[in-house]
């Protein structure tokens, strides 16, 4: 199975916001996507597990989104929300800001869960143990502006307010917690008109399409309301301003006979100290001088169902980007299995929840990898 690459010349998802900054003329911003200028207020607008292929398949219910449609993005390696939102945040891909997985090993911690902050599967808050900001030491994008004199708002659910990942990946900005599409909005048009400069998210078409499967009634019912967010917020913008509409990760269906239950394949667990990732981008890491032993093994009986990689080839491939800071690397697997076609690695026995899902996402396939941009000026 060829080794996949990613796209040099595509943009990639954290190019975004440097870019905006800069239209913005924001000092210490590159503009890495060029765009039109100049610009007064402006909103990045994230709607989660929004992919470039499922917004082209099912345009007839997004007009306002297709409309807006040009040019993709990639979002690197792995297509998860940690990922992604870390690289809105701080610019720099997954081999930067380190938030390699959904969840991933810290050195002296274990697997820990990049969204909820805890030990993996399961455990207490270790947002005092394991400090937020010196996991993700680097400066965010939105702290750089903020430093700069710009007025930065985050737009988000207020379940978020204060999360280790909010904290991790998202700070510098007053952070607004908002309850549904109508706040959100609102929030969003009093950000542009006042001349500021937001990010927003919306979390929920992603959460429907892990449910029920991305382009079923339920996900596109839920794509219609996506629409009229945004439509509401190009309708309301004021000269000068900017929506920048983006997603952290396409999605796809998973099928069952491409299932593999790695905690029911005992040869799978030889060697293995601990297993990170999700379903369709796994870390695995192995017991001294087993690497060689376990990458085989997994190559072998994986061979139909994903790329299986030592941790250098990954890198060496560009798949965490250019180049990845030697803080980060211990947190990648030994061993990386990202799957191919509509295969899933789950684990039945530690992640009941997760392996029940229709809909995945975090591999190298365009329909994960591929989102757009889409740009509405005032």
């Amino acid at each position: 199975m060829d080794l996949p690459s990613l796209d040099a010349d595509t943009p990639h998802l954290a190019d975004v916001v440097p870019s905006v900054l800069a239209a913005m003329g924001v000092a210490g911003f590159d503009p890495r996507i060029n765009l039109a200028g100049p610009v007064a207020g402006a909103c990045v607008l994230l709607i989660d597990g929004l992919g470039a292929e499922l917004l082209d398949a099912h345009a007839d219910d997004a007009p306002v989104l297709a409309g807006l449609r040009g040019r993709t993005l990639h979002v690197g390696f792995p297509s998860t929300t940690a990922a992604g939102l870390a690289a809105v945040g701080t610019g720099c891909p997954s081999g930067g800001h380190g938030m390699v997985g959904y969840s991933f090993r810290l050195p002296d911690v274990g697997v820990v869960n990049a969204l909820r902050w805890r030990p993996h599967p399961w455990g207490e808050d270790l947002r005092e143990s394991s400090v937020p900001e010196q996991v993700q030491p680097l400066p965010t994008t939105f702290e750089r502006a903020a430093s700069a004199g710009i007025a930065v708002t985050v737009i988000s659910g207020t379940e978020f307010t204060g999360s280790g990942l909010t904290r991790a990946v998202l700070r510098g900005g007053r952070y607004v917690g908002v309850h549904g599409l109508g706040d959100l909005a609102a929030e969003i048009h009093s950000t542009i008109a006042g001349g500021g400069f937001c990010y927003g998210y919306h979390a929920d078409l992603d959460l429907i399409g892990h449910l029920y499967g991305p382009g079923s009634a339920a996900w596109r019912m839920q794509l219609r309301q996506v629409d009229r967010l945004v439509e509401s917020v190009v309708d309301g913008l004021p000269p000068g301003g900017l929506l920048a509409v983006v997603a952290d990760h396409g999605m796809v269906s998973v099928e069952g006979v491409s299932t593999v239950d790695i905690d029911s394949a005992t040869t799978l667990l030889d060697g293995v100290a601990a297993i990170g990732g999700e379903p369709r981008a796994r870390h695995v890491y192995v017991r001294d001088g087993a690497t060689a032993d376990v990458l085989a093994t997994w190559r072998e009986l994986l061979a139909e169902q994903a790329w299986v990689v030592s941790r250098d080839e990954a890198i060496a491939a560009g798949w965490f980007g250019a180049a990845v800071d030697d803080r980060v690397r211990p947190r990648i697997g030994d061993v990386v299995a990202a799957a191919s076609g509509r295969a899933a690695l789950v684990r039945r026995t530690v992640e009941p929840m997760e392996s029940a899902l229709i809909g995945h996402h975090g591999s190298l396939t365009s329909a994960e990898q591929r989102v757009p941009l889409l740009l509405a000026y005032g």
